[in-house]
C-alpha cells in the first residue's frame, strides 16, 4: 500500500481502516532503511501514527505541519514524495535529515535545531490571518523540544493575539516527566466533540445572561472552559495557565482515534494543545526497551536487532570519548570540576561522569543558554564547570556567554564538540561559525587541539587557575592515535 502512496493527497483517497496497514508498512520501510543508511532512528518510528493522521486529516501543503527537531520526520518525508529518495538520506547528493523548506513544498520551515516549532507557527498562523487565508497551522513539539526556553516563550505569547493555532505536544518520556493525572479517553472524545463544546458555550451564556459570571478580560472564555474542565475532572495543567485550550494526554499510537480527534480539534477557534502520549522506538523492540541507545544507533540488524559496532581499544576513539574520559580523569584530581551539558550526555560523553560522579554531572535539557549561565553561576561561586555544548548550538547561547561568563571574567571552560563541518548531519549543524563568533568577546581564550593527546592537555591547562572563559573546540568522529593516554600536560 505504502508504494501507491506518493503524496499526502494519494493517503487521503483511502479508507480510514486502511490506515492502520500504512502506518505498519511506513514502520516497517523506515527500519529497513535506517538498519542500512543509519540515521535518526527511534524518534520517527514513535510518531508514524501522529505522521499519517496529521496528512490525513489537514490539507497539506496549503495547511502547514512545523517540525521540532526535524529527526522525528522521516516518515513525513516518505509520505509526502520522498520514498524512492529515502535511501539516499543524509548521503551526498542524497535528502537531508531535517525537514527544509528548499527540498519540499511540505517541508514548511527548516527543523535542524529545537523548541522552535511553536513561535516559528504562531508566525505563519498569525500572517494568514492577517492574509484572510483559511490556512491550518500545526506546530508538532516533543522529544526534548519542549525542555527549551524559546517553546516557553512562544506558548507564553500564543494567546496573546487572535490565532487558531494547534499545538501538539509528543510526549514520548523521553522530553518530559510522565503526565501527572490525565484524561480518560472517553473525556477526550467529550472535549473535542461538537457537542461538548455547544453545551460549554451554552452554559457559559447561560451564566452571563443571569449575571453569575462577567467577562471583565480578553480570555475569559477559555478561562471559564478551563474551569469547567478542572471542576469535571479535578485536574489541572500547566498549559490551561497559558490560555491555550489543552485536550489530552491521547493514545499518539491509535490511528483511527488520532484522525477523528484531529478532524474534530481543527474546526475550533482559538489556540489549541493536544497532548499525545507516545513511545519512543514503537515497532521495533531494542528501541523500545533502549530509547537512548537506538535515537541514532548506526547500522543494525532489522531481523535480530544486533547493532553493527566496530570499536575496540585498540584503535582511534572518537574526540567525544576522549573528552569524556579526560573530563573523569581530571574531576578525580580536582573536586571542583563539574560537567554540565543541555541534554547531550551520549553524544559528548558527558556520560561518563555521570556513571562515576552522578552529583557531579548535569544534564540541564534542550536548554543551551540556561546551561551557560548555570555554568557561569556555578563559577561564580568558586566551582569549575566543564560546559559541553556542540559547536552549532552555541549559537543560541550567545548573549548568556557575553552577558553572563565573559564580562565578568568568570573562570570556567566551555568545550565545543562538533567543531568544524559534520558530514551527513547537514548545514544545521556545521560547527562552521564559532571562530568568528567567538573572538570578538572580550575575556575568551580560544584553543583547538591538533589531536587528541593535545585535546587532553588542553582540558588539564584549563583546569589550572585561570581568568575568564576558556573555549575548546574539537571536531566531530575519530582521531588518528592508538596511545592517546598519555600523561597530561599543560599547554
Amino acid at each position: 500500500m505504502l508504494e501507491s502512496i506518493n503524496s499526502p493527497h494519494d493517503l487521503r483517497q483511502l479508507e480510514q481502516g486502511q490506515l492502520e496497514q500504512v502506518c505498519h508498512e511506513l514502520r516497517q520501510y523506515i527500519i529497513e532503511v535506517l538498519s542500512e543508511n543509519p540515521g535518526h532512528f527511534g524518534s520517527s518510528l514513535g510518531c508514524v501514527e501522529l505522521t499519517v493522521a496529521l496528512h490525513y486529516a489537514f490539507n497539506t501543503p496549503y495547511d502547514h505541519i512545523v517540525w521540532d527537531v526535524g529527526h522525528q520526520a522521516y516518515g513525513h518525508k516518505i509520505l509526502t514524495g520522498r520514498r524512492e529518495l529515502f535511501h539516499t538520506l543524509r548521503q551526498f547528493g542524497g535528502i537531508g535529515g531535517f525537514p527544509n523548506p528548499e527540498e519540499s513544498e511540505y517541508d514548511s520551515f527548516i527543523s535542524g535545531h529545537a523548541s522552535n516549532s511553536i513561535s516559528a507557527a504562531l508566525g505563519m498562523a498569525v500572517a494568514s490571518r492577517l492574509k484572510g487565508e483559511d490556512r491550518k497551522v500545526v506546530a508538532v513539539i516533543g522529544d526534548g523540544s519542549m525542555t527549551g526556553g524559546l517553546a516557553f516563550e512562544g506558548l507564553n505569547n500564543v494567546s496573546s493575539q487572535p490565532n487558531d493555532l494547534l499545538i501538539i505536544l509528543n510526549d514520548n518520556n523521553m522530553a518530559i516527566d510522565k503526565s501527572v493525572g490525565g484524561l480518560s479517553q472517553s473525556l477526550v472524545n467529550l472535549t473535542t466533540s461538537k457537542t461538548y463544546n455547544t453545551i460549554r458555550y451554552k452554559l457559559y451564556l447561560f451564566f452571563k445572561k443571569h449575571g453569575i459570571i462577567k467577562e471583565s478580560s480578553k480570555g475569559f472564555i477559555l478561562r471559564f472552559n478551563n474551569s469547567l474542565k478542572a471542576l469535571l475532572t479535578k485536574q489541572h495543567n500547566a498549559f490551561e495557565g497559558f490560555n491555550v485550550r489543552y485536550f489530552g494526554p491521547v493514545d499518539g499510537h491509535n490511528v483511527k482515534e488520532l484522525v477523528k480527534i484531529l478532524q474534530d480539534i481543527q474546526q475550533m477557534r482559538g489556540p489549541k494543545l493536544l497532548h499525545l502520549l507516545t513511545k519512543k522506538g514503537k515497532g521495533f523492540v531494542p528501541a523500545e526497551n533502549d530509547a537512548t541507545i537506538w535515537h541514532a544507533p548506526g547500522k543494525f540488524n532489522p531481523e535480530t536487532g544486533e547493532r553493527i559496532i566496530k570499536k575496540s581499544l585498540d584503535e582511534p576513539q572518537l574526540y567525544q570519548d576522549i573528552f569524556g574520559h579526560t573530563l573523569v580523569e581530571l574531576a578525580r584530581q580536582n573536586p571542583r570540576i563539574v560537567g554540565i551539558t543541555p541534554a547531550m550526555p551520549t553524544g559528548c560523553s558527558m556520560t561518563f561522569m555521570m556513571h562515576e560522579m552522578p552529583d557531579r554531572a548535569f544534564d540541564v535539557g534542550i536548554a543551551e543558554g540556561h546551561a551557560v549561565t548555570f555554568s557561569a553561576g556555578l563559577a561564580k561561586e568558586g566551582m569549575l564547570p566543564f560546559c559541553n555544548i556542540y559547536s552549532s548550538f552555541m549559537q543560541r547561547a550567545y548573549d548568556n556567554l557575553i552577558h553572563d561568563a565573559a564580562l565578568q571574567q568568570l573562570d570556567m571552560v566551555l568545550c565545543l564538540d562538533r567543531a568544524g563541518l559534520v558530514g551527513e548531519d547537514g548545514a544545521t549543524h556545521h560547527g562552521a561559525l564559532d571562530l568568528a563568533y567567538l573572538r570578538c568577546i572580550p575575556n575568551v581564550t580560544i584553543a583547538s587541539p591538533l589531536n587528541e593527546i593535545d585535546l587532553r592537555n588542553l582540558m588539564y591547562t584549563a583546569s589550572q587557575p585561570h581568568q575568564g572563559v576558556f573555549v575548546i573546540r574539537y571536531p566531530r568522529g575519530k582521531g588518528e592515535l592508538k596511545d592517546w593516554q598519555r600523561p597530561l600536560h599543560k599547554r
